[in-house]
Parts: C-alpha cells; sequence; structure tokens
C-alpha cells in the first residue's frame, strides 16, 4: 500500500505562483512513475503531467510552459512548479503513484486561481 500526502495548495491572484509536494511511503519510490491530476468542479479528473524515475516528463498542452514536474527520489517526494496561473486552474490537485495496473492516490490539494 502507498500513502500520498499533497500539500501548497491555496489560494493564488492570476499571474502567481504556487509549488505543489507530494510525500510518498511508497519504498522504493523509483519503480513508480508519478504524476499530478486536477479535477475542476463538475468536470473529469485530468492528467496534467508525469514523471518517471528517471526524469522523463510529460505535459498537458494546457500546462505546457508554464507548469514544471519534478522528483526527489532520495526525499520520495514529487513536485508541480506551477507559474502564470490562470483562473482556468482552480481545481482540486491530485497525486498519483503509478505501477502497473495500480494506481495509488492522495487525498488531493486545492488551487484557486482568483483577484
Amino acid at each position: 500500500q502507498v500513502q500520498l500526502v499533497e500539500s501548497g495548495g491555496g489560494l493564488v491572484q492570476p499571474g502567481g505562483s504556487l509549488r505543489l509536494s507530494c510525500a510518498a511511503s511508497a519504498s522504493p519510490f523509483t519503480i513508480y512513475l508519478m504524476g499530478w491530476y486536477r479535477q475542476a468542479p463538475g468536470k473529469e479528473r485530468d492528467l496534467v503531467a508525469t514523471i518517471t524515475s528517471t526524469g522523463s516528463t510529460t505535459y498537458a498542452d494546457s500546462v505546457k510552459g508554464r507548469f514544471t514536474i519534478s522528483r526527489d527520489n532520495a526525499k520520495n517526494t514529487m513536485y508541480l512548479q506551477m507559474n502564470s496561473l490562470k483562473p482556468e486552474d482552480t481545481a482540486v490537485y491530485y497525486c498519483n503513484a503509478e505501477r502497473g495496473p495500480f494506481h495509488y492516490w492522495g487525498q488531493g490539494t486545492q488551487v484557486t486561481v482568483s483577484s
């Protein structure tokens, strides 16, 4: 069983920045593909970004150039640096750990972009 705990969400003005963190109990952490997803009210949960154990990344088109995903394997932690935030980025952000058919989820952290 993998436990994931997100932190770093909050209220920010348009154009601002936030950094999300995801602390994982997974061991070894490196065997998991890690990712961030988000879910806005009334919408489905969508993929934001993923990162492999070796640092290869993918991003949704809507966040390319603004968000950066990273991980520190020594600290069992993943990050999402979010810059130039827009109101449409408002959502609950979830951390995900994937290995084969298994997906593990955190409880989510709210990000609200509003003036």
